[in-house]
């Protein structure tokens, strides 16, 4: 389940008036179902060298496909049809694992919290948590 989207080479996703790039993709920003209808958009384009098609999916964007999830997203995983998110929500608070269901679109985050990346990736790497 993806969608593609068009990016400049230095960062940011093409919004619909074709013209800017959104530093984030959100629902402002030009969406295609097919690569083959933004590769159509694209070769319309000026300056179509310096812009590339993308695949946007759970794993490579969260954050689109479910909105409540919150602050930086470090790592994400796909495991029994849910995605696992390390998130840290605000810049500074502990680490702490979300469970996104693609389902539903239900956004749960656990309840521990990790002090550091490296103790959480173990926790992510061996999915030691229920679902």
């Amino acid at each position: 389940m993806g969608i593609f989207a068009l990016q400049s080479l230095v960062g940011g996703f093409l919004d619909e008036d074709l013209k800017h790039f959104n530093k984030v993709f959100d629902d402002w920003c030009v969406q295609f179902e097919t690569i083959e209808d933004a590769q159509l958009i694209l070769d319309s384009l000026e300056k179509k060298e310096q812009i590339k098609i993308v695949e946007i999916t759970p794993l490579s964007y969260p954050k689109y496909f479910f909105p409540k999830l919150q602050g930086t997203i470090h790592a994400t995983r796909e495991y029994q049809g849910k995605i696992i998110c390390i998130t840290e929500p605000q810049m500074g608070v502990s680490f702490r694992i979300a469970i996104c269901d693609m389902q539903t679109k239900h956004v749960r985050v656990l309840s521990s919290r990790y002090k550091s990346a490296l103790s959480v990736e173990g926790a992510f790497a061996n999915l030691s948590f229920d679902l």
